[in-house]
């Protein structure tokens, strides 16, 4: 096609400079509206969401072709973040690899750091070593930061709208679990807490009764969201019969977490493939069949509640096992785990201290060598889950038996979730988009890592 042809103020065919079958235009004076259309024969406008856009939940580019207000063709493009979190895990020991895989998806990091453990404690062949205590903890802290992921992602999808009160109620009362969580681990983010074997340290003494005083706020504010959202007609339009994904759409695109369960399949891996004791706890796994925007909010919510149901049941165990070890007896693999906070910040304790650095010299040796060569791992490869507030998470450990792990790859829901957009979102307004994309919840930590 040349784009001369019936244009006449076109100066040259545009095959002398674009090449054969290339749609190229000069043109002088005239229309352009009617030169475009004559040559093309449609009006096709492609708009760029992203990858800074404040409805995009992080570097995520959205490429939309519309006609008028309907979107006729979408599609995502990502690796604007891309951190190179997998390779940099083979070039560190298992135990710092935590402090990688933590910083994925920067918004639910326990649950990275926990497939990890876990699949490492798979391949050391510890995994019915570890301490109760430990997998109570782990439990607990995994559970709150589901609760806190879904008031960022209910937060952030309200202000998107238009509802900054859905946000500012959302991130309220996330800072109650942040609080928590920078009182066991010393950090809001990016903790590095789990670890293969166990858990840094021990909780504070006082936890339980900080998260019990901390719990009736946080269902305070989840019951202001539930006031705010679920009846008022304009947050119901908005989202109602938007973004729709069926079951069958589901399972063709390995769509998993909130998504999949308000197409009415209760798949959670809590329940389907139990770790860290989940099949000892009781709770539900909420579902719907509407598969819109709508049926996600509430899901999300009934969630919410159903971990705080679990992190009650943690409570009671913490205090039946206090003074109980937190990290395996192996002193090869339990490392570090003597840390306590001082008036310096967090680090090893001070009677850790004194024996390696004067009373026993092969201590300081054994510190020394664990510390900077880490332990190695009989080889072999494992595959290990965990159901992330995004849905499954997945981590496939190589090991060659060193010290290092030979290869690292996470499943991340994020990036599996994504697939669904153009299917959600073809067809609809170019304002649902902003709705579709805020239901899926990426988090593109976990999409680029």
């Amino acid at each position: 096609m040349t784009a001369t042809a019936g244009i006449p103020h076109a100066t040259r065919p545009a095959s002398e400079d674009y090449g054969p079958g290339v749609a190229g235009f000069e043109a002088s004076g005239g229309d352009w509206d009617e030169i475009a259309r004559e040559a093309i024969g449609e009006e096709r406008i492609v708009v760029n969401m992203g990858p800074q856009h404040p409805s995009t939940h992080g570097v995520l580019r959205l490429m939309l072709e519309i006609d008028g207000e309907t979107v006729t063709e979408a599609r995502c493009g990502v690796g604007y973040l891309h951190t190179g979190i997998e390779k940099n895990m083979e070039f560190r020991t298992w135990t710092q690899g935590t402090t990688f895989c933590t910083r994925m998806d920067y918004l639910a990091p326990f649950f990275q750091e926990t497939a990890y453990c876990l699949g490492t404690e798979r391949l050391l062949g510890v995994t019915d070593d570890v301490p109760e205590r430990a997998s109570v903890i782990r439990v607990l802290v995994m559970e709150l930061n589901r609760v806190a992921s879904h008031l960022v992602c209910l937060g952030t999808g309200g202000n998107e709208m238009g509802a900054t009160t859905v946000m500012t109620i959302g991130f309220t009362g996330r800072e109650e679990i942040l609080r928590i969580f920078e009182a066991i681990t010393g950090l809001r983010m990016n903790h590095a807490y789990v670890r293969p074997g166990g858990v840094a340290q021990d909780v504070p003494a006082d936890l339980t009764d900080q998260v019990r005083a901390a719990l009736p706020k946080v269902r305070g504010y989840l019951k202001d969201l539930g006031d705010l959202m679920l009846a008022n007609p304009i947050f119901k339009s908005r989202l109602q019969g938007v973004g729709a994904l069926n079951l069958a759409g589901c399972f063709a695109l390995g769509i998993t977490g909130p998504v999949l369960r308000s197409a009415g399949h209760p798949y959670d891996v809590r329940k389907a493939f139990p770790y860290s004791g989940y099949e000892t706890y009781d709770f539900d796994v909420p579902t719907d069949t509407a598969a819109d925007c709508y049926s996600r909010v509430v899901i999300r919510l009934e969630e919410c509640y159903q971990s705080l149901r679990i992190v009650e049941q943690c409570l009671d165990r913490l205090d039946a096992t206090v003074g109980a070890p937190v990290m395996v007896a192996d002193k090869k693999i339990a490392w570090p785990a003597q840390l306590a906070v001082g008036s310096d910040g967090q680090g090893n304790s001070l009677d850790h201290i004194r024996r390696i650095m004067g009373e026993s010299m092969e201590a300081l040796i054994h510190h020394f060598k664990l510390v900077t060569e880490g332990f190695g791992v009989p080889a072999g490869q494992t595959w290990q889950t965990v159901e992330h507030p995004r849905g499954e998470l997945g981590v496939h450990l190589v090991s060659d038996g060193g010290t290092r792990p030979y290869r690292a790859h996470f499943r991340d829901p994020s990036f599996n979730n994504l697939q669904a957009v153009s299917v959600m979102c073809e067809g609809g307004q170019v304002a649902d988009v902003v709705v579709a994309v805020a239901s899926l919840d990426p988090v593109l930590g976990g999409v680029d890592r």
